[in-house]
C-alpha cells in the first residue's frame, strides 16, 4: 500500500458499477411490481387492522411489534453500517477484492444482517394478519 491507496484494477470497478446498476434496477422493479400496502387517507375515527408500513419499512415495524425498545437495535444497526469501512482496525489490504479473507468478519456480519432484514420483511409482509397475529 503506497500513499494510503489500495491497488486495484479497472475490472473491479466495472464489477462495482455493474452491481450498483443491478441493485438499482432490481429495486425499481420491486417497487413497480410489489405495491406498498398503503390504504386510504388516515381517519382518526376508523383504524385499519392491521396498518402496515411500506414494504421497505416493514422489518422495522416487525421489530417494534415485539417491543417498543427494539428501535434502539435499529439505530445501532444504522451506526454499524456507517462504521463498516473502518471496522477492521489495523487490517491492510494489498488489493481490492470481493469478500477478502482479511475481512471475513465484516463480510459475515453484513450478510447476516441483510438476511435478517429480508427475513423480517417477508414475515411482516406475508405472515401478519388481523391484530398483527401470525397467519400461515
Amino acid at each position: 500500500m503506497k500513499n494510503g491507496f489500495v491497488k486495484s484494477s479497472p475490472v473491479f470497478f466495472r464489477l462495482i458499477v455493474l452491481s450498483m446498476y443491478t441493485c438499482v434496477v432490481s429495486l425499481l422493479l420491486f417497487a413497480a411490481l410489489i405495491p406498498a400496502p398503503l390504504q386510504e387517507q388516515a381517519n382518526p375515527a376508523v383504524t385499519p387492522n392491521p396498518a402496515k408500513s411500506a414494504w421497505f419499512l416493514l422489518w422495522i415495524q416487525e421489530l417494534v411489534s415485539w417491543s417498543h425498545l427494539m428501535i434502539y437495535p435499529v439505530i445501532l444497526l444504522a451506526g454499524l453500517f456507517l462504521l463498516l469501512p473502518w471496522l477492521p482496525v489495523g487490517t491492510h489490504l494489498h488489493r481490492a477484492s470481493w469478500f477478502p479473507r482479511e475481512l471475513k468478519s465484516v463480510s459475515a456480519i453484513t450478510i447476516i444482517l441483510v438476511a435478517a432484514i429480508v427475513a423480517l420483511t417477508v414475515v411482516a409482509l406475508f405472515f401478519r394478519g388481523a391484530n398483527w397475529s401470525l397467519v400461515y
